[in-house]
């Protein structure tokens, strides 16, 4: 039997050209996903409180008109749901929220509320995790 020689077949990459405008619709198309996790803290007062998150509560980038919306809630009802906190009892909930601009240094969470009496937290000053805890009792 006599043996076979097998020669390496060199890979044959076609060029492909790509025109600069082109090129850049591209590039501009890309959208990073991102999502900024709020852990939240509220303790009750001695009686005991009323709790609830509005779908209008969203992050402020200082020094833009960015809104970054509420995506998703854990152990918090929604509005016009509510959850009964007892007295002096500490609820820990999570609120997840669309991306902030990557030349944000600081946030503001803000509930928009028919009452305007929602969560406020000013000047959070922003972390390379996009992971936050924060205390939003009144």
């Amino acid at each position: 039997m006599s043996k076979i020689e097998i020669e390496d077949i060199p890979e044959v990459k076609p060029k492909i050209e790509i025109d600069e405008a082109t090129l850049n619709k591209l590039l501009n198309q890309v959208d990073v996903e991102s999502q900024v996790i709020l852990h939240c803290s509220f303790k009750g007062c001695e009686h005991g409180n009323l709790l609830r998150v509005w779908k209008t509560t969203f992050l402020y980038a200082n020094g833009s008109s960015h809104r970054s919306k509420l995506m998703h809630v854990d152990n918090i009802a929604i509005a016009p749901s509510w959850m009964h906190v007892n007295g002096n009892q500490t609820v820990n909930f999570t609120l997840i929220f669309t991306g902030l601009p990557a030349d944000c240094k600081h946030f503001h969470l803000i509930e928009n509320t028919p009452t305007m009496r929602g969560f406020l937290v000013k000047n959070i000053a922003r972390n390379n995790s996009d992971v936050y805890t924060v205390n939003v009792s009144n």
